[in-house]
């Protein structure tokens, strides 16, 4: 059977990236067969809400899932629950995508966009596994009680099962096995209950299920500062919602450009994965064409890797992209003056 890939273009620059990706796709995999629908702003305005039934139907249908971005000022106003955003954690939550690999890693034609010294970046390569569908993002009760004056307040609820932390870092030592073999698990178990929960179940974890991994806690804050400091000594770090958040954003600025670095969330094996660039909807440069494509297309690469079973199609885009960069396929954000369209070709031409 034809394997099918749903493209979500979204909002901002997601469609002009997707547009990319998908002519990638098409040249590296003719058979493939290519879905496309909505989500975010985009659906908002078609549909009324920011993810339909349809459209997550369709998703969970669907060999894996490609999506560009969501939001922009044209929605700043709506409702919170109508709000693009909410479209994203909506599909997180709907394909039970529990596991969002963010890798951080460097070229070495970018090793000079880094912020960071050469010395710092130069082989970078880091794997963040964060939890995805719990956590404060998702924990009841949550709201804002208002009318009392300077005693209003909001509040979240950080929330965690054992399961839903065994799962996830289940993947996270399956992961490093296949890497340097070293499991960072981070959170703030010196201030957090639910941080201390994370810390003595990925612990038991380790050690009925943690043969050949060697494991060690960091707290968070900790982690952020050596991500800083001395950013190769991790292999893969482990990390719930929110410090997963934080943690691999900063973690893909050290590479250069946020618009580099894709991400895949995962879910149980054989269902489908869900791929996106980490970058935003980037709303001041849509339409000009010059967004950089290559998060979309790498996560295209992570998508042929880890859920429609073609590692050699994954390996070849992989190097192309590569031996792109290293001939001058570079966009306005990382010191070039190729356009989204241009930096495509030449990522082609090396296919």
């Amino acid at each position: 059977m034809t394997p099918t890939l749903l493209l979500l273009p979204g909002d901002g620059i997601g469609p002009e990236v997707i547009e990319q990706a998908r002519r990638v796709a098409e040249h590296l995999w003719p058979e493939l067969a290519f879905e496309t629908g909505l989500i975010g702003g985009a659906s908002l305005d078609a549909d009324g809400v920011p993810l339909s039934v349809d459209t997550l139907v369709r998703a969970k249908q669907s060999d894996a899932v490609l999506l560009g971005a969501v939001g922009g000022p044209a929605w700043a106003n709506v409702e919170r629950n109508l709000r693009p955003e909410m479209g994203l954690l909506q599909i997180r939550k709907g394909m039970d995508v529990f596991a969002n690999l963010r890798p951080a890693y460097c070229f070495p034609a970018l090793v000079d966009a880094s912020s960071l010294k050469r010395d710092r970046i130069d082989g970078l390569d880091i794997m963040i596994v964060r939890e995805l569908t719990s956590g404060v993002y998702f924990g009841e009760p949550r709201g804002i009680e208002r009318g009392l004056g300077d005693k209003s307040f909001g509040f979240e609820t950080s929330r965690y099962t054992a399961g839903e932390v065994k799962r996830v870092a289940r993947i996270a030592f399956e992961i490093a096995r296949g890497r340097r073999g070293k499991v960072s698990s981070t959170e703030k178990s010196n201030v957090m209950e639910s941080g201390l929960f994370w810390r003595e179940t990925v612990t038991a974890l380790h050690q009925a299920e943690g043969e050949g991994v060697e494991l060690h806690h960091i707290l968070a804050d900790a982690c952020a500062m050596e991500l800083v400091r001395e950013p190769k000594q991790f292999d893969v770090i482990l990390a719930g919602n929110l410090f997963g958040d934080l943690l691999s954003d900063a973690a893909a600025m050290l590479t250069g450009s946020i618009g580099m670095l894709p991400s895949a969330s995962l879910s149980v094996e054989g269902a489908p994965g869900l791929y996106e660039p980490v970058h935003g909807s980037a709303p001041d440069i849509a339409g000009q064409g010059i967004a950089n494509p290559c998060a979309a297309i790498l996560s295209l690469e992570m998508a042929l890797r880890w859920s429609m079973r073609r590692p050699d199609l994954a390996d070849r885009l992989f190097a192309a992209v590569g031996r792109a960069l290293e001939g001058g396929a570079r966009t306005h954000d990382l010191g070039g003056d190729l356009g989204t369209v241009a930096v495509t070709d030449a990522i082609l031409d090396c296919l």
